[in-house]
């Protein structure tokens, strides 16, 4: 119930957001009109359709975002219509014959409509699904929290009952400031008799408002104008109601982690928690090594019974074996490991997993893999298939595209990893990296519990190299930072990115933890895409290693990079990716590392400078 609340409340807070504005001359349009034959309709109209579409969304991937677009389309048109009959009332008979038959004369008043036959519920109810298919509120923690939930929970009745909860808040703000804009503008009637002036008025309010939003501007300028911000309000009601759940036991090391977003955008995100650093934002535990306690537990301690091990369903596919199932596993010790291939922390805990694999496979250890994304071309299957040549990976991996097995699991981190004894129960879990001598010890005493003889008592030694290293946690203090507008945190410029546009860009002096653009780029929800060849990212970090999430643009052409660490090539400093020049090229849709500092750690300004353009730009991971 208190998730519901929330939900309302958060609804309420968007009135005072700047990307409601395009709504506004809509909703002050039916000023005057009666209230339940009028404004509730329309309001209903609204808070319905936002619930439906952003349920669509949440669970209905791509197709629903399509549907939504068309539908925005649409509403344009209507709505357009709708200020030029405000605009020329003599234009209002011609032009609304051809929706007569629907009840919805949305040319006219109510009371026009009502005399011409039609239905004034009937056409407000439409008018307010035509303004809900245009409304884009600017939600933060609030909403991010139920979409979250939404597409990792698959798709439910309290999900769009969430979200028409957060809707009608929506529409109990408007409705408040239309009863009182509503009686300002009645005032203005009376004593100015200037009411066809105002009818005017408001049609061109209406035009300009559909012309901002068919722009784009409703995205772009307006949730940049910094006329509110309903970001600490909305997160003061996120850690009231709903605290972010962790676990006491939850194992020390490096992880990423689902939670809500916290930027502003509303948009449903998984986003990446690595070392518990405050970094301006107190909601999001973002970094690169969020360590937590958990008692060690040794051989001779017995481990608890957690519950059984879930169904293995769902998965899209599986590669290097068909699909196993629970009940095949029975008389095995199994170790399920949750990670996706671009999370830096999953790459330094995969050695570790391949050693135990190949270690222990002839004494009863069944090593299974589920590849659960964070970014949308994670779910590419070949993109899957390659890192996994690429690592080495021999043991089973069940692509877990829709979260089936997550799920299952009730899991919410990566990298996670799940011990389960010969019966089928889950004795042990690990969240993160490091712990890596006693998570072995427990698979260990599971196989020794399981009657297998001659088990070895000795630990791995692990050598990795590359990104694969161990990260120097003592001295990294920038966090895991997103391109994307979803998930964006310490841009340059306190107006942030003009986002889902083009947009040309300009250097600035970043200080630590800061980043920034130059050149001409699109920034989207996911990445940023480099529009013209010439652009560059920067970042002022401190840590031994960074990296970036990049991938080439749509058509798949190579993007060939410059990196600089201070203004010049990073010699020694160059990560894998780079030479010492700097030098290197994007080839397809992964993590690279850029820089590893070969001396003292401390403060950097890094750049990388694009010669082609189409390059999308994900997240910086730093170890």
């Amino acid at each position: 119930m208190l998730l519901f609340v929330l939900a309302y409340l958060g609804g309420v807070l968007t009135i005072v957001s700047p990307c409601i504005l395009p709504v506004l001359p809509f909703v002050f349009a039916r000023a005057g009109q009666p209230f339940m034959r009028s404004t509730l309709p329309m309001l209903i109209g609204m808070a319905a359709t936002f619930a439906g579409v952003a349920t669509l969304a949440a669970v209905g991937g791509g197709w629903a975002v399509q549907a939504n677009e068309y539908g925005r389309y649409a509403a344009i048109v209507l709505l357009a219509i709708f200020g030029i009959i405000l605009l020329f009332p003599a234009l209002s008979d011609y032009l609304t014959r051809p929706l007569v038959s629907l009840g919805a004369r949305l040319s006219q008043s109510a009371d026009q409509s009502s005399r011409g036959g039609g239905s004034a519920i009937a056409t407000s109810l439409l008018f307010g699904v035509a303004t809900g298919l245009l409304w884009a509120p600017c939600a933060g923690p609030v909403l991010g929290l139920i979409l979250t939930g939404a597409a990792l929970q698959g798709a439910n009745v309290g999900t769009t009952l969430l979200l028409l909860a957060y809707a009608l808040g929506a529409a109990t703000s408007l409705a408040l400031a239309l009863l009182i804009g509503g009686k300002v503008y009645q005032a203005m009637k009376r004593s100015l008799g200037v009411g066809e002036w105002l009818r005017r008025g408001v049609g061109v309010a209406v035009l300009a408002a559909v012309g901002a939003i068919a722009l784009g501007l409703d995205t772009g300028f307006l949730t940049q104008a910094s006329l509110a911000s309903t970001n600490v309000l909305e997160q003061g009601l996120v850690d009231r109601f709903h605290p972010q759940q962790q676990t006491a036991d939850n194992a020390g090391g490096a992880m990423e982690s689902v939670v809500m977003p916290t930027d502003g955008s509303g948009s449903m995100a998984m986003t990446s928690n690595n070392q518990m650093m405050m970094s301006g934002n107190p909601a999001t535990m973002s970094g690169n090594s969020m360590m937590m306690a958990m008692k060690p537990k040794g051989v001779a301690e017995q481990l608890p019974v957690e519950g059984q091990m879930p169904p293995l369903d769902g998965a899209v596919q599986w590669l290097n074996s068909g699909p196993l199932t629970a009940e095949q596993l029975k008389g095995k010790v199994v170790l399920v490991d949750f990670w996706t291939y671009s999370c830096i922390n999953c790459l330094r805990a995969i050695p570790y997993v391949k050693a135990w694999a190949e270690k222990y496979k002839d004494q009863g250890l069944v090593v299974i893999g589920v590849h659960s994304p964070e970014f949308a071309f994670e779910k590419n299957v070949d993109n899957v298939k390659k890192p996994i040549s690429d690592l080495g990976i021999t043991y089973p991996v069940a692509v877990d595209n829709n979260y089936a097995i997550w799920r299952a699991f009730d899991n919410e981190y990566w990298p996670a990893h799940y011990f389960i004894d010969a019966k089928g129960q889950i004795r042990h879990h690990h969240f993160g990296e490091g712990d890596y001598d006693q998570s072995e010890r427990v698979i260990q005493q599971l196989l020794a519990q399981a009657g297998k003889t001659g088990v070895s008592s000795d630990i791995v030694d692990v050598k990795a190299t590359g990104a694969e290293a161990a990260s120097d946690t003592a001295d990294v203090q920038s966090p895991e930072t997103y391109v994307g507008y979803q998930r964006s945190q310490n841009f340059v410029d306190d107006k942030g990115t003009v986002n889902d546009a083009a947009h040309d860009y300009v250097a600035t002096t970043p200080k630590l933890n800061e980043w920034g653009l130059t050149g001409n780029w699109t920034v989207g929800s996911e990445q940023a895409t480099l529009n013209t060849p010439g652009g560059s990212i920067y970042y002022r970090f401190h840590a031994r290693d960074l990296h970036l999430v990049l991938g080439p643009g749509a058509d798949g052409k190579p993007v060939r990079f410059q990196v600089t660490v201070d203004g010049k090539a990073p010699g020694d400093g160059h990560g894998v990716d780079t030479d010492t020049d700097g030098n290197g090229t994007v080839t397809g849709q992964r993590l690279y590392q850029l820089v590893r500092e070969a001396g003292p750690v401390g403060d950097h300004t890094f750049e990388i400078h694009f010669l082609d353009p189409g390059v999308q730009a994900f997240a910086f991971t730093f170890g």
